[in-house]
């Protein structure tokens, strides 16, 4: 018992009140623009990402690379508006001419090495302003918004539950040297409020029978999770605890996307597909 009661200060390690705060008023903008402005989520998005590459790129440059911000910048913006104009489609065009802008400014700049300094710029641009356009694109969609709130539910139900769960009666870590708060109890705890979160909200907001809620709840979670520990792990590599303060009690804004940012594809899969 004493064991357990020493480790729940780390639990809590942030401050809950101003997460709290942040995390309402993020998920109050996306809900206005969700019932009234589409662009209003655009926008949002846009913001989130251009902070949030930001961070990557700093984070990345106390390796010795010196990488690009501009077309990072660049990427974070036309990325997701393309999505939301021209859907998926318009979202892979967008893709290649990012990357061809960050690898013609890389060498117009003369940065070096290169290479190394351009991978490190298309991993940027992959791992956030790509991925997190998947959730965009689900406004191309019928019933675009509620595709979109669908996204937003199981995302916001897996670190809830999986919290409230993990706090609570946590003990046997999935993976301790990367990221040694979450435990298999949370994970456990993620599954079953996700999933029966997705059963009531997938019908009632989209018309799918309640079995691909269920399909949705458990492939979210596997991908939040993964997102998460992928950030735990470049973190670790890079010599970091938070990406930036810039959320107070979230830490950056890559550290608060973590999870969304690898279940939007997987809900665009999901809930676009068979709509279409």
């Amino acid at each position: 018992m004493a064991q357990t009661k020493e480790s729940a200060p780390p639990r809590a390690g942030r401050d809950l009140k101003a997460a709290v705060l942040v995390g309402v008023g993020l998920l109050g903008v996306a809900l206005v623009g969700l019932l009234v402005f589409d662009w209003l989520v655009v926008l949002l998005v846009a913001a989130l990402l251009v902070v949030g590459v930001t961070e990557v790129g700093r984070a990345v440059r106390t390796t010795g690379l010196d990488v690009p911000l501009p077309p990072l910048w660049f990427s974070a913006v036309v990325l997701p508006v393309s999505a939301w104009i021209s859907g998926v489609e318009g979202l892979f065009f967008a893709l290649l001419g990012c990357l061809m802008f960050l690898c013609l400014w890389t060498e117009a700049r003369r940065v070096r090495p290169t290479g190394q300094t351009i991978l490190a710029g298309v991993f940027a641009v992959m791992w956030a302003p790509f991925l997190l356009s998947f959730g965009v694109a689900l406004l191309d969609q019928p019933r675009g918004n509620y595709l979109v709130a669908c996204l937003l539910l199981m995302v916001v139900s897996n670190d809830t539950f999986g919290y409230l769960v993990g706090s609570r009666l946590g003990k046997t870590p999935i993976a301790a040297r990367i990221s040694p708060k979450k435990s298999w109890e949370g994970l456990a705890g993620s599954l079953a409020g996700s999933v029966l979160v997705g059963v009531l909200a997938v019908p009632l907001l989209t018309g799918l029978p309640w079995w691909a809620g269920v399909i949705l709840g458990v492939t979210t979670v596997a991908a939040a999770t993964s997102g998460d520990f992928a950030e735990s792990m470049v973190k670790r590599e890079l010599g970091v605890k938070d990406m930036s303060s810039v959320l107070p009690g979230h830490g950056g804004v890559m550290d608060r996307l973590d999870s969304l940012v690898f279940a939007a594809p997987v809900a665009y899969t999901v809930l676009a597909l068979p709509v279409a």
